[in-house]
């Protein structure tokens, strides 16, 4: 597509539009950028200083009865344990990109504890990802961050959707992933 518009604007002799939207492009790029690192760092701090006081583990101990029911094939003291928590915890506070890098810690130690094929995901790590793709968004720090960067007048005014919509992704996936468990279960039985 983009060398489709080049070669067409070539023809038209609008080459230097061209030109023009790809340098203000990659301007508006780093300027948003640099925004969101801002509030990516603000939001990490948060999170390690929650972590350093204690939070997390508290978190964890709350969260224990829930993962337990998720994850019956964790062990509750497993590594995979609290890289779930924590990946659970930045998504909660809509942190895509200081989850991702627990995420993938916690897949490591999920794939430490698959006893079936090393090419095929567990039960636990089916259910971790979607809890990952559909967690519920308590504060949407990252798009709020946009919407600032944007000039948006009210940038919060899409929590209470973003809540709504997140969490009946989360219901849905739970409610899902428990039926497909099932179903498989019953075929491989069969």
């Amino acid at each position: 597509m983009i060398l489709i518009g080049i070669i067409v604007a070539a023809i038209n002799g609008n080459i230097d539009a061209v030109t023009t939207a790809a340098l203000t492009g990659a301007q508006t790029a780093v300027d948003f950028a640099l925004g969101l690192i801002a509030i990516m760092a603000f939001w990490l701090g948060i999170m390690k200083v929650a972590e350093e006081a204690g939070m997390i583990r508290l978190l964890s101990r709350l969260m224990k009865p829930l993962t337990a029911f998720l994850f019956p094939s964790v062990p509750r003291d497993h590594p995979a344990m609290g890289a779930i928590i924590m990946n659970i915890s930045a998504n909660v506070l809509g942190l895509g990109n200081a989850a991702t890098p627990m995420g993938l810690i916690a897949m490591k130690e999920l794939q430490k504890l698959n006893r079936s094929d090393p090419k095929t995901a567990s039960d636990a790590m089916c259910t971790f990802l979607a809890l990952n793709t559909s967690c519920i968004t308590i504060i949407p720090a990252t798009i709020i961050g946009i919407r600032i960067k944007a000039g948006s007048v009210n940038p919060t005014e899409i929590v209470g959707t973003t809540i709504f919509a997140t969490a009946w992704a989360m219901l849905v996936a739970v409610v899902l992933d428990r039926v497909m468990r099932r179903v498989y279960s019953f075929r491989r039985w069969r």
